[in-house]
């Protein structure tokens, strides 16, 4: 492994994952994709609005909750590439060290401290 040239930082390999709510369709290819199943989705139905007159009601899905658990994360970026909708991407913040397990169950969407 080569070495950063003196008085650099070493590249940092592995950053969080940010989600765009609003790109996101809650189509769960990323929960299905991950091989370390550390993604979590839920979502719910609402109507389609601005139908045309006479077309049938149709629903599509709306993201309540995206949560990663990055105590199980390989940091492979399957999720990311995989998103048709380019709703996840490698975010340059690090992972905060938590203070309990629990909280390396995190919202990528929501902004960090």
């Amino acid at each position: 492994m080569t070495q950063p040239p003196e008085g650099t930082a070493p590249a940092v390999r592995h950053s969080s994952i940010a989600l765009d709510r609003g790109l996101c369709t809650s189509c769960v290819i990323c929960v299905v994709e991950c091989p370390a199943w550390c993604i979590h989705l839920t979502s719910h139905p609402e109507p389609v609005p601005d139908l045309p007159p006479g077309a049938r009601m149709r629903t599509h899905q709306v993201l309540d909750t995206f949560t990663i658990d990055y105590g199980t994360c390989l940091y492979c970026g399957i999720c990311i590439e995989e998103c048709p909708f380019d709703a996840l991407a490698w975010d340059a913040r690090l992972v905060p060290p938590p203070v309990v397990r629990a909280d390396l169950v995190t919202d990528p969407s929501r902004p960090t401290d």
